[in-house]
């Protein structure tokens, strides 16, 4: 059975950041992920895990400046500093949630450029070697363009060869079934494919990216080949409810409390 981890970034907004972990609690679930928490200390977000005996699933690198439209460096050849700062910066906060993986955003770049697809895979190695002394694996994701417009890593295939080549123990694929229906199509498939090298899986309705409980795709039977399939890393339910979020749960109910 699918582990299910509440995406504090965009569920239980109804209640400030640092109250949502007790929120997601409350309703059955035994992970959590966020964007960043870097606006917060990390003692305190580590505090609110324990509190609640919550497991952190993942979250992101610092991006830059995510207000100005920023959305990571990896991908961009003049911010290798800032890319090196970021881990740096990340890394109090893993030891302070236990965390096991770590996205690595790529940031807007065009992938057709070769300075680029350098930039990508140099900082990609150097987080993975980086982390790596610490028992946490490094994720990339693909995201779909119309989400994030000229986003650098925008396919399936290509975060999927540069991991086999970088052969790298703790680089593992961020698997968005959202992302990667309105980029490829053919989910089940692709999940058949590259389980292998998948290190967390996240979820959305698609077209409008809310509770897992309707529109293109059978989520149900994409929970069950998940167990087929013998993942047993976390689901990140990373959507914006239709409104309050305990008033979409239905979906999560008979997976409410599985523990990690």
């Amino acid at each position: 059975m699918p582990r299910f981890a509440a995406n504090l970034s965009m569920m239980f907004t109804e209640v400030p950041f640092l109250d949502r972990f007790d929120a997601a609690a409350q309703a059955g679930f035994t992970a959590v992920e966020f964007l960043f928490p870097y606006e917060h200390p990390a003692e305190a977000v580590g505090e609110r895990l324990k509190r609640n005996g919550l497991t952190q699933a993942l979250f992101n690198m610092p991006p830059g400046d995510w207000n100005a439209g920023e959305k990571g460096f990896a991908a961009l050849p003049s911010r290798f500093s800032d890319l090196k700062a970021s881990l740096e910066t990340a890394l109090p906060y893993a030891k302070a949630t236990g965390v096991k993986r770590l996205h690595l955003m790529a940031g807007i770049a065009n992938r057709s450029e070769r300075a680029a697809i350098e930039a990508f895979y140099k900082s990609v190695a150097w987080a993975a070697e980086f982390f790596a002394p610490h028992g946490i694996d490094v994720v990339i994701e693909p995201i779909n363009a119309r989400n994030v417009p000229g986003y650098f890593l925008n396919d399936f295939g290509f975060a999927r060869d540069l991991i086999q080549e970088l052969r790298l123990p703790n680089l593992k694929l961020q698997f968005d079934i959202y992302h990667c229906q309105i980029i490829h199509g053919d989910v089940t498939m692709r999940l058949r494919e590259m389980m292998p090298i998948i290190g967390h899986i996240q979820i959305a309705s698609i077209p409008s990216r809310n509770e897992p409980d309707g529109e293109e795709l059978n989520y149900p039977f994409l929970f069950d080949e998940l167990d087929r399939l013998g993942y047993a890393g976390f689901v990140g339910c990373e959507y914006n409810p239709r409104g309050k979020t305990t008033d979409g749960l239905a979906w999560f109910k008979p997976y409410a409390g599985v523990k990690p």
